[in-house]
Parts: structure tokens; C-alpha cells; sequence
């Protein structure tokens, strides 16, 4: 029985190829200086992956095939994450409200003729062939 891994052999050191070394080193550098992501390189894609640390509600990952590519999109999803996060620029103040109050500008309660107000297209009468009048 021959063979390199058979017990009583010597050691041999075996050359260990490192595949996409820059690639590599330039996701490690990624992940150093956007603490907020964890950032891998893939070797079977060849492509940059980076996975959101942040508290969300759908995990957030985001892929290109270079670097530079990878921080526009880590940067467009922080700016979605801001934006989604800040309250509207109201200041506090209630919205008006989108339905029609029924008053006019005097304050008065306007009056319809027939006592029945408009419900507008999604309320239209049917006639008496069933479709919309």
C-alpha cells in the first residue's frame, strides 16, 4: 500500500492556491470600513456580497460584481433605511383630512336637494341594466 496520506508517513506541505486574493482582500477591507454590513466575497459567483447589520423587518442583502458597485448599492440602501426611518416633514401638525367635511367655507353645513350627497365614481347608481350609469 503506497500513497502520500498513509499513516507513518512524513509530512509533506502541499502548495495552497489562494483564488481571488484581491478580491478577497478588497471585501475584507469592506467589511473593516462598513461596520455596519458584513461583506463576503463569493468565489464560485465572482461576485460581492454585503448583508445588512441593522434591525429590519426583511433581511437585507445587497450583490455586484465589483467593489465600487457594491458601495453605490450599500449606499442606496442605507438611504431607503434613512428615509423609511425619519417622520414626515409635517412637524406633528394633523393631516387634513382627504374626505370632504360636508361644510363650506362659512362653516355652514351645505345642503344637497334630493338629500343624498355624490359618492363619486365608486359609488355610481346602476340602471336598470346593470351596468354603471
Amino acid at each position: 500500500m503506497t500513497g502520500r496520506h498513509r499513516d507513518g508517513q512524513p509530512y509533506a506541505s502541499v502548495y495552497q492556491r489562494v483564488w481571488d486574493g484581491p478580491a478577497r482582500a478588497e471585501a475584507e477591507r469592506l467589511d473593516q470600513v462598513w461596520s455596519d454590513w458584513t461583506v463576503l466575497y463569493s468565489l464560485g459567483k465572482r461576485s460581492f456580497y454585503a448583508v445588512a447589520s441593522w434591525d429590519s423587518p426583511q433581511l437585507v442583502v445587497v450583490e455586484d460584481a465589483t467593489s465600487e458597485g457594491l458601495e453605490e448599492r450599500m449606499q442606496d440602501a442605507e438611504m431607503v433605511r434613512l428615509l423609511q426611518a425619519t417622520p414626515p416633514p409635517h412637524g406633528g401638525e394633523e393631516c387634513p383630512s382627504a374626505e370632504p367635511s360636508g361644510q363650506d367655507m362659512t362653516g355652514t353645513r351645505d345642503r344637497d336637494t334630493a338629500g343624498t350627497r355624490d359618492q363619486g365614481p365608486a359609488r355610481r347608481r346602476r340602471s336598470s341594466g346593470g351596468r354603471a350609469a
